[in-house]
């Protein structure tokens, strides 16, 4: 299987995808600064950002809900139980939607835990010798409906909203 390099540098995709949801409270865990996030709150002065270094997140932060939670440069830095239990927490308490920016060469991820995680790889981005890849979340789709969840498809179809047991 050969991966695909995009085009794009890892700064304008992350920037595309706060252009895109354009949230209104953001979480951002390990980087201490992103040139993309800069420039989106220059533009969206009522945007919301919290920060977090790399670790568990802080009580405060951790009782909030946010739009978009970003996790950059974070993952290299971390066990990884503690990271599992990090985007775990964050995904299924603190944030509907969920971007991560790792390179999977400088810690001890694959693809695949990423997978369990339910997170699916958008890009992946290369510069000299390091890959970074970014993988992300989103409640409202990480799952399509399957086909053969409606009535055609019961035990008795033809009792399909007839009956209220």
């Amino acid at each position: 299987m050969t991966e695909s390099i995009s085009s794009r540098t890892p700064q304008q995709a992350l920037a595309a995808l706060l252009e895109r949801y354009a949230p209104n409270r953001l979480l951002l865990i390990g980087a201490s600064e992103l040139p993309a996030l800069a420039a989106f709150q220059a533009a969206h002065a009522d945007c919301q950002v919290a920060h977090a270094a790399a670790g568990a997140l802080p009580a405060e932060l951790a009782a909030q809900r946010f739009d978009l939670a970003l996790v950059v440069d974070c993952l290299e830095h971390l066990p990884k139980r503690t990271g599992l239990e990090l985007l775990g927490g964050i995904r299924n308490l603190n944030a509907s939607r969920l971007a991560v920016l790792v390179d999977l060469q400088a810690c001890a991820w694959q693809d695949t835990d990423f997978f369990a995680l339910a997170l699916q790889t958008s890009e992946r981005f290369q510069r000299g010798e390091q890959t970074l890849s970014l993988f992300t979340y989103d409640l409202l789709d990480y799952k399509q409906v399957p086909d053969w969840l409606n009535a055609k498809f019961w035990a008795n179809p033809e009792n399909f909203g007839k009956y209220w047991w």
